[in-house]
């Protein structure tokens, strides 16, 4: 089996008994490693999708200098922020990753003792987890952001993703225009409003952080009393704006229904989450912010369930050439589902912009 050759090449302690599919993201394939004797750790070894990261090296370079950031704070200064940190393996010839017949790998240590979640199932478990996302960017607040790369470029740059929507559209096949053409038509009336708020953080207004740019729920492992200790999966993270992170955990935390839900009438925001969610979060960072954050910020959760509504019918009307799919139709469902989440928070600002204040 390949993935058991593939251990050898990394520093690992112990033997590798058996090797398990673990979790269900869109861009990676990932296994876990079970080591053979019950006193050495797990490891998770992952094939890293170079298709969507053109820059594995960067990308990778980027996850050793945050995690070594975080864990001389740890050390120095116990407390302070989560009490893990992502721990990367090295090749047995001091590589961050392996790149065989065009495949790159990597491997983490696996936190056996801690769990995630795909959706938080209470406030208090959504405070964890924002809190801990909040932690993660403080820690980071002192970082030389000048030493990281943009592994994503335009990640979250509305602008960017129009131009790509458009393109998409322009060449997309007729039956992906007729399925599509309520979610096409809301969009374009929608342009002016998102691009708006993203135009407030143009020219130097907000200063950029060290973002995490993926912070859904399972993106935090929590221990055995819910308590938050761990912000995961580092491959996002570079120079970004606050309230990419902070859109991107009301999102996916304060929504209903997942976000595939087939039916609408599902889909609904949580204002008890986001009350949790911003609590969490602000009681970690809040001092950190300037005036015209804090301004933006009740907007975000819209902001980033547009951006990924307007992502998901891109790839969609592209033919579904980048999100993993189960059925032909699962990114427009995806998309629908989104901005209408989107609308339902625009709907709803008022309130949260109470919670906010």
């Amino acid at each position: 089996m390949k993935q058991l050759l593939l251990t050898k090449v990394f520093a690992i302690d112990g033997d590798i008994k058996e090797i398990l599919p673990f979790g269900n993201g869109h861009i990676n394939d990932t296994y876990r490693l079970i080591n053979e004797s019950a006193e050495k750790p797990d490891y998770l070894l992952q094939r890293v999708n170079h298709h969507v990261f053109k820059n594995i090296p960067a990308m990778m370079n980027n996850i050793e200098l945050v995690t070594s950031h975080i864990r001389k704070k740890l050390l120095f200064s116990p407390g302070s922020v989560n009490g893990m940190v992502a721990t990367l393996i090295h090749t047995r010839e001091g590589c961050l990753f392996h790149k065989e017949e065009g495949e790159y790998w990597r491997v983490f240590k696996f936190m056996k003792d801690f769990k995630s979640y795909d959706k938080p199932n209470t406030p208090e478990q959504m405070y964890e987890g924002a809190k801990s996302f909040g932690e993660f960017l403080y820690a980071l607040s002192d970082f030389p952001i000048e030493e990281l790369h943009y592994t994503l470029p335009n990640f979250h740059n509305m602008e960017f993703r129009f131009k790509q929507f458009f393109a998409a559209r322009d060449e997309a096949e007729n039956y992906r225009l007729e399925q599509a053409k309520n979610e096409i038509k809301y969009v374009q009336d929608t342009a002016d409003y998102v691009i708006g708020i993203y135009n407030m953080s143009k020219g130097g207004r907000m200063p950029l952080r060290v973002t995490h740019n993926d912070t859904k729920f399972n993106n935090v492992l929590l221990d055995g009393n819910d308590k938050g200790q761990c912000v995961i999966d580092l491959d996002t993270v570079m120079p970004g704006y606050v309230y990419f992170d902070v859109g991107d955990g009301i999102r996916t935390g304060a929504s209903t229904a997942d976000e595939h839900e087939l039916d609408l009438q599902k889909v609904d925001v949580d204002l008890i989450m986001v009350e949790a969610f911003v609590r969490g979060y602000m009681d970690a960072s809040s001092k950190l912010f300037t005036d015209d954050e804090m301004a933006i910020l009740p907007k975000s959760g819209i902001y980033m369930s547009f951006i990924m509504g307007l992502r998901f019918l891109t790839d969609y009307l592209q033919g579904d050439k980048y999100y993993k799919i189960d059925f032909p139709e699962q990114n427009l469902q995806r998309a629908r589902c989104q901005l209408h989440l989107s609308k339902l928070m625009r709907k709803r600002l008022p309130e949260i912009k109470e919670v906010f204040e």
